[in-house]
């Protein structure tokens, strides 16, 4: 993606609606910061670029008008909004004190349903205001008699079901800081992200459900704890029914229900604004996965103004997203609570064999407001033929699409089959900040396959090769001033040297984030892929190490290497390429062995589409595996724009794998000619 992008026809694919605009909670606080926060040059609370340059212009103004339109409750007030700006390193809201929990929990009627808990078998309970804040309370009560206080770490190994949810948000009251991970997961990988943490208490469930299959996680989950020894106690979750078996470790155990069941009154422990909130992990690409720390503060006022405003969440509404408790759109899920809206957990397949459409029956059936879902997802329902308009799906407002780049095939889709007035909000962000860089809004066109623009208070530019802004040309997606929900650190970096080479490196004071886009002439952004090795499959990312470790340990495997490459048409293609040891043919028996390995051992959501016999893995000479120019090559970059030969191993391997691709385009494409994308 070296080439500069053609601008795109600016007469958009669907125009904002003025009625809904004018109506939105992003024109009403356009409208509130005009009269209470000196916000200039909005004349018209429908300009979205007008708002949006003054939020990234007046950063303390901009964040103070979020602060005061969502009604922040502070135990002690702020000095100043922004005491440092300097990347990385700035200082939000010094003197603060609050709590993510209380506000999650503050803004819910009690007799209307907070949490709505769904499954592929189109079943469900719903857990009201009233009874979730009970909840909370139980399991903070019980996490409380566990040893666990301000500053200790819980961590879950749970699917995405109401239990994930409230144990983290006791977890949260307590001022204790939160981690969790789904049960695809192997123990191994599960711990290698738990361990670092040193956790006092881990909360996991007895299986899951998925496409069909309700996966045993008992044995896994002992195994993941004897591998914590700082555990003081484990709760046990009864999700599937299935009987625990004796514990293996002297440690405290309690059923959930127990955990649970209390009759508690919840007290809410005030945090500083940056007192750390949860721990969310990097892929894991090169050695053991980081863990990035956020506060309560940065995330509080981000997801406000993430689903309140971009979003239109209020009370009333009601949010389905397709994610896992280890992406960070779980996080988002859980925030829809801090806008007085109801959130849905779904657990398993999000296109189930035996109902495919079951997560379109899902938002008509509990009159879901806000759909989520991933472009392979969208793309998936096409080619089934699934019509989700022969469900009633009035309520829908927008349909959000976030993972990868949603291609502009995907847009005349939705307009057919889901609702010609639905807006399709393609948004792209990440975990490092728990939120989004680009998206949409009501007050926003929609252009097919680009994100309609920057978000608010996201000073967000594309860099060229020498540092510079370019507009309507391919360049590095960067932040060039502060976002509150920025890490706070990495874990295990007390000198912050890993955190500064993450996003820092290539340009000081500017976050660098590892994605291609253009920024375009009429205001809105194009995401063009990753330009790192993180495997991203259907929006739930893994680090090509836990697949490279699974995969040489087996004995008839010398080295392995695999590629997530984003496609023109919007698919993803993960190859696993292979060194053979001496002696060992690459049949199926071997090729399904290497699935089976990768499947129990890393994740099932990463078995490879094709698994390759190469002679050699390209290597720089100190070593290092180039994933991200292999795929490069695989997507049609030319060798010379990749990598200068010289520093490769084995330059030979280059011309190799660039002849790889090619014969991978011409099969796909075969009118194309050779270098047109």
């Amino acid at each position: 993606m070296t080439t500069p992008h053609s601008t795109p026809c600016p007469e958009p694919f669907l125009p904002p609606d003025p009625r809904a605009a004018a109506g939105s909670r992003i024109a009403d606080f356009a409208r509130w910061a005009a009269r209470h926060q000196g916000a200039e040059g909005i004349p018209d609370p429908t300009d979205y670029q007008a708002l949006h340059h003054w939020s990234v212009t007046d950063l303390e103004g901009f964040w103070a008008a979020v602060w005061e339109y969502f009604d922040i409750d502070a135990t002690t007030p702020y000095e100043r909004v922004l005491a440092e700006e300097a990347m990385p390193g700035a200082r939000w809201f010094p003197g603060a004190t609050l709590n993510y929990a209380h506000h999650a929990l503050r803004n819910l009627h009690p007799d209307a349903p907070a949490v709505t808990a769904l499954d592929e078998t189109g079943a469900g309970y719903e857990i009201t205001g009233r009874q979730l804040r009970a909840q909370v309370a139980s399991v903070a009560a019980t996490l409380r008699d566990m040893g666990v206080g301000q500053g200790d770490r819980v961590v879950g190994y749970l699917p995405n079901t109401p239990h994930a949810v409230i144990a983290f948000l006791a977890t949260a009251s307590l001022g204790a800081v939160w981690s969790v991970c789904g049960q695809d997961y192997a123990p191994k990988a599960a711990a290698d992200r738990f361990a670092q943490l040193e956790p006092t208490v881990l909360i996991t469930a007895d299986g899951y459900l998925f496409n069909g299959t309700r996966h045993d996680r008992r044995a896994a989950s002992l195994d993941l704890a004897a591998a914590l020894p700082t555990l003081k106690a484990t709760v046990l979750v009864d999700h599937l029914g299935l009987a625990w078996p004796a514990t293996r470790a002297a440690r405290l155990t309690v059923p959930w229900e127990d955990a649970a069941g209390r009759a508690e009154y919840l007290t809410i422990t005030p945090v500083p604004f940056d007192h750390p909130l949860w721990i969310v992990f990097s892929s894991g690409t090169t050695g053991l996965p980081k863990g990035i720390v956020h506060g309560h503060g940065g995330v509080l006022l981000e997801h406000l103004k993430t689903l309140g405003l971009h979003s239109d969440l209020g009370v009333g509404d009601r949010l389905l997203w397709y994610t896992t408790t280890h992406w960070m759109m779980w996080n988002l899920v859980v925030s829809t609570l801090l806008t007085g809206a109801a959130t849905c957990t779904y657990e398993g397949s999000p296109a189930p064999v035996a109902r495919p459409d079951v997560l379109w029956e899902l938002a008509a059936r509990h009159k879901v407001t806000v759909f989520g879902t991933s472009p392979q997802y969208l793309l998936a329902m096409a080619k089934l033929g699934v019509d989700p308009a022969v469900h009633d799906l009035s309520a829908i407002r927008v349909i959000g699409s976030t993972g990868s780049a949603l291609p502009a095939s995907a847009y005349p889709w939705v307009r057919d089959h889901v609702g010609a007035g639905v807006q399709l909000a393609s948004t792209s962000g990440g975990t490092d900040v728990v939120s989004g860089f680009a998206g949409s809004a009501p007050t926003t066109p929609v252009w097919a396959g680009e994100l309609s623009a920057p978000n608010l208070g996201v000073a967000l530019a594309a860099y060229d090769g020498a540092g510079r802004p370019v507009v309507d040309q391919v360049g590095e997606l960067v932040v060039t001033r502060p976002m509150p929900s920025m890490p706070l650190y990495f874990w295990n970096d007390p000198d912050g040297s890993r955190y500064r080479d993450a996003y820092f490196s290539a340009c000081p004071g500017v976050w660098r984030h590892g994605d291609w886009i253009t920024l375009t002439s009429h205001g809105s952004v194009i995401v063009h892929g990753r330009s790192d090795a993180t495997l991203n499959r259907n929006g739930v990312r893994l680090g090509s190490a836990d697949i490279h470790d699974i995969v040489e340990h087996l004995p008839e495997i010398a080295e392995a290497l695999v590629i997530g490459a984003e496609e023109p048409d919007g698919g993803y293609w993960m190859p696993l390429f292979v060194v053979l040891a001496d002696g060992t043919v690459l049949d199926e028996s071997l090729c399904e062995k290497i699935r089976e390995a990768i499947r129990t051992g890393a994740s099932p959501r990463h078995v490879p589409d094709e698994i390759l016999a190469v002679p050699a893995i390209p290597h720089t000479k100190t070593g290092k595996k180039l994933e991200v120019p292999v795929k490069r090559l695989l997507q049609g970059a030319r060798a010379d724009q990749v990598l200068n030969h010289a520093a490769v191993d084995n330059p030979d391997l280059i011309a190799y794998f660039a002849g790889l691709g090619a014969e991978r385009r011409r099969l796909r494409h075969p009118r194309t000619p050779e270098g047109v994308s």
